[in-house]
This record gives structure tokens, sequence and C-alpha cells, in this order.
């Protein structure tokens, strides 16, 4: 049986896994094992299998866009790059993001 932390944690990560990809996109064009490593040193995923679906689903719904690039260090890489209608996804969440914050955080100063 799962631990109740867990669940928890695994449905919050869930709920803003996606913007997070898109915020670490929007400042630089980056691969998926770069983006993994990053999601996993924040403890935002456990291993690539998460991400790799996620940015398919990124990629369907035109938020990035990919091209191959050759690399020094063994086969070609798959760059993902944001593209304006994922920019425009990620600064909706930043707009909503501390209001939603905000209204979480009252519910829970009110249930104590």
């Amino acid at each position: 049986m799962e631990a109740p932390e867990a669940r928890i944690v695994a449905s919050l990560r869930k709920g803003v896994l996606e913007f997070c990809v898109l915020a670490l996109l929007s400042g630089e064009r980056s691969y998926g094992v770069d983006l993994a490593a990053r999601l996993k040193d924040a403890r935002l995923i456990a291993s690539e299998g998460t991400l790799y679906p996620l940015l398919s689903r990124l990629r369907t719904a035109r938020f990035v866009q990919t091209h191959w690039e050759d690399s020094t260090q063994g086969p070609p890489r798959r760059y993902y790059t944001l593209t304006d209608a994922g920019r425009k996804q990620l600064e909706l969440f930043q707009f909503l993001w501390p209001q939603m914050r905000s209204n979480v955080d009252q519910i829970l100063k009110e249930s104590l």
C-alpha cells in the first residue's frame, strides 16, 4: 500500500509538472536528459519515464517544438523549445498560481 504522503506528493507533482517543464524551457532550449536531471534535482520526478510522455503531450498541444542536433558526446539529441502558445500557457499559470496558492493556504490556515 502506498504511503499517504507519497499519494499527496504525487498528486501535487502531477498538477504542476507541466508548468515546471514550460518554465524550464522559457529561458533556453533543452534536451530531455537535461530536463529530467533538473526535475529530479528538484524532486519533481523520480525517473525519465515520467517526463517523455509529458513532453510528447506538450508537443502535441503545440506548447513545445523539437528539433534534432548532432552531439559530440553520443547520438543526436532532441531539443525542446517553448512555442508562443507554450509561453502564453506559462504566463497564464504564473498569473493564476499565486491566487491558487493563497486560496489553498487560507483554507489550510482556517482548518487549524
